[in-house]
């Protein structure tokens, strides 16, 4: 299927994508906070720049775009059209996904992804992030 915009019409639109203070984040933000939850957002500090960050637990939360980081569910799919560029884009979306989640394992920090599908249950990914941030892990020495 060929683009129905111009070039310069795409790449105004995709000029407009966020990565941060998105819906799903804000979501799970403004839950966090109502529960007495208090963190940090944005740590540039930390590898892959973690949304919400939990600086004396030494947890971090990502809240992951389902098509930009390439989910297994419906919204996660390759664009019909310029097939190779997206799956190239997203292979290397999951590769530093990986790495950044490697590297702050290996500095201590325990992370945790919430998916923009699973925010359609807001209740349930609450419960989820509060399980994540009340279990007992080992904290590690600054």
């Amino acid at each position: 299927m060929a683009d129905t915009l111009t070039p310069i019409e795409r790449s105004a639109r995709m000029a407009r994508i966020r990565g941060r203070d998105t819906k799903p984040e804000m979501a799970i933000r403004l839950g966090l906070h109502r529960l007495g939850y208090r963190y940090r957002l944005h740590c540039k500090e930390l590898p892959g720049r973690p949304d919400i960050v939990f600086p004396s637990r030494r947890k971090v939360i990502f809240v992951h775009g389902c098509f930009w980081h390439n989910h297994n569910c419906s919204v996660g799919h390759i664009p019909a059209s310029r097939k190779d560029y997206w799956a190239a884009k997203f292979a290397r979306n999951t590769e530093r996904d990986a790495e950044n989640l490697r590297r702050l394992t290996d500095m201590g920090w325990t992370s945790l992804i919430i998916w923009e599908c699973e925010i359609k249950t807001l209740g349930d990914a609450l419960k989820d992030a509060v399980a994540f941030l009340e279990e007992n892990t080992p904290t590690h020495a600054k």
